[in-house]
């Protein structure tokens, strides 16, 4: 299994004995000041219809699939659901909606928060647990800021963290570096994974663990 970051929200997750590549949040890095996604999916997850998240076109192929509605759908043996949420905190009314997606994939579970802007109840929590790989936007301003992603991780309990969705070099949103939210993990382990991790079920941690990655 790997996963691999290209940015922003857009993560590439492929499994290399299905020969199976899942992309989430696709942007052109164009209009962000970053590089593109230089990968093909056989699946796309759009959480919402923003520019910085829906480029589809940039990592489609001949027979992608787009999943961008909420809802449970199977594609090619890998179940995923899509748990409509919001954008902001006053139910959509400053930013609209987000589609969270939770699937899996070589029976390990991932879910990808898109750009959450609120807590979230008991009802969404039950509905996406267990989780092992979270995907959680930290960067405030459109999205959860540090201290409200913490609140939701310890709601969701998930093995690995991932942040995302934060300023990092050349990025043209006015959103918060990673620093804030790992001032915030106390005694949670930080592991500075690079651009990409290769890995098998057995080298998920136990316990929680960040999961840094870098461009």
């Amino acid at each position: 299994m790997i996963i691999r970051w290209h940015g922003h929200a857009c993560f590439e997750v492929s499994d290399e004995i299905q020969d199976l590549t899942i992309v989430t949040d696709p942007h052109d890095g164009r209009y962000l000041g970053i590089k593109p996604p230089a990968v093909k999916a056989d699946i796309i997850l759009v959480s919402h219809d923003h520019f910085d998240h829906n480029s589809t076109k940039t990592v489609m192929k001949k027979d992608s699939k787009i999943v961008d509605k909420p809802g449970g759908v199977k594609v090619r043996e890998v179940r995923i659901k899509g748990i409509q949420v919001f954008h902001d905190s006053d139910e959509g009314a400053s930013r609209g909606q987000n589609l969270i997606f939770k699937f899996n994939l070589a029976d390990m579970d991932f879910c990808h928060l898109g750009d959450l802007g609120h807590l979230l109840d008991e009802k969404t929590v039950k509905s996406l647990t267990p989780i092992d790989f979270l995907f959680v936007p930290v960067g405030g301003v459109f999205t959860l800021d540090a201290a409200q992603a913490w609140k939701v991780i310890r709601s969701l309990e998930p093995r690995v963290i991932i942040p995302m969705h934060y300023k990092t070099g050349g990025l043209s949103l006015a959103i918060q570096p990673i620093d804030p939210f790992l001032q915030l993990a106390g005694d949670v382990p930080i592991i500075k994974i690079g651009n990409e991790n290769d890995f098998d079920a057995p080298d998920i941690p136990t316990t929680l663990t960040i999961w840094e990655f870098s461009q």
